[in-house]
């Protein structure tokens, strides 16, 4: 249910996930007014605790229908492994709960074309949290999209070493690097450069993907091309080297330079005629405020999804990812 506080309508979270990203989400959340962590789930009963005492958080869950059933929560960030984030949603949001769920939405295309029918038909909201297509930072290569004149090339550049990499090369295989929960490097990093993709310049026609693949089984880097006829996109990511070129949109009458595409600010625009446009996007926020911020306004405006991380963005970047996982054989057991 909703309360009143002060002049805004609070919303009660609870957060699935006791790990880097919920803590980033928390604190990004308090920044808007109508954000309230209210529970915290984890199987782990002393995990739950250590953590809901240290945000705060009055209730702690260990059991996914207790937190479905209580009439204290109304909306859910997930942020459990890739593998379990189809059956939370479902169970969440057929007991009536709003759910944003962290990035990839799930392992395939059918899982996410069952949780797009079960928030349908329960009337509440689900988006994916894609926090760099909400930030202002996307919003202007949006609006100054036209000065490149016909786009020619969109290339997503996102290589980063992973903090987990290490342990794994010694021999402790994390989360971050078992295919039992749909991790990868395609999943976890190259989304962030189809994501922006797919919301600009829609489906592809085609796709061209290539993947090196890890001992345990997992893609540790690889890139995706995609024919969109009059333009192409090239997507490149990785869990295993770092990058430190930026990503660009390439048109006939100039490149538009996106230094990090995964939280996009600085971006400028360098025209033909050798001038270069710098595009004020400043962020107020911490980068996931506004994704918090969006699923918010979406749950306020009655609506069932975000007209940015909007479903059909969500299931254009789900079948070119399939897509690029059945050309280079990395299968998942939620595939089958």
């Amino acid at each position: 249910m909703t309360i009143k506080k002060g002049r805004c309508i609070v919303l009660k979270f609870a957060i699935i996930g006791t790990n880097t990203i919920t803590e980033k989400l928390i604190e990004a959340g308090r920044s808007h007014p109508e954000f309230e962590l209210t529970g915290v789930y984890s199987r782990n009963q002393e995990r739950a605790d250590a953590f809901a005492d240290q945000y705060g958080a009055p209730l702690r869950f260990t059991k996914m229908t207790d937190l479905a059933l209580s009439e204290e929560i109304e909306a859910v960030y997930i942020a459990s492994p890739n593998a379990l984030h189809a059956e939370h949603a479902v169970t969440l949001m057929k007991h009536g709960k709003h759910v944003l769920c962290e990035k990839p939405m799930a392992s395939n295309q059918q899982e996410i074309a069952g949780m797009i029918d079960t928030a349908k038909n329960q009337g509440v909201v689900l988006m994916e949290a894609m926090k760099s297509t909400l930030m202002p930072g996307f919003s202007a290569v949006k609006q100054h999209l036209h000065k490149l004149g016909p786009v020619r090339r969109y290339v997503g550049n996102f290589c980063k070493y992973s903090s987990r990499y290490d342990a794994y090369k010694q021999g402790e295989i994390l989360n971050a690097f078992k295919p039992e929960l749909s991790n990868g490097s395609l999943m976890d990093l190259g989304i962030y450069g189809i994501y922006p993709m797919a919301a600009l310049f829609g489906a592809p026609r085609s796709i061209k993907a290539s993947g090196l693949f890890l001992e345990s089984g997992v893609d540790g880097q690889g890139s995706v091309t995609a024919d969109y006829g009059d333009m192409e996109g090239v997507v490149m990511h990785s869990k295993i080297i770092d990058s430190h070129s930026p990503s660009e949109i390439q048109g006939e009458r100039g490149t538009m330079i996106i230094p990090n595409i995964s939280e996009p600010e600085n971006i400028h625009i360098l025209h033909r005629d050798g001038t270069r446009e710098e595009l004020t996007a400043v962020s107020d926020f911490p980068p996931m405020y506004y994704e918090v911020a969006e699923f918010i306004d979406v749950i306020r405006r009655g609506t069932n999804q975000s007209s940015v991380n909007s479903f059909e963005h969500t299931l254009i970047t789900a079948r070119i990812m399939e897509e690029a996982r059945r050309q280079i054989g990395l299968l998942y057991p939620a595939d089958e």
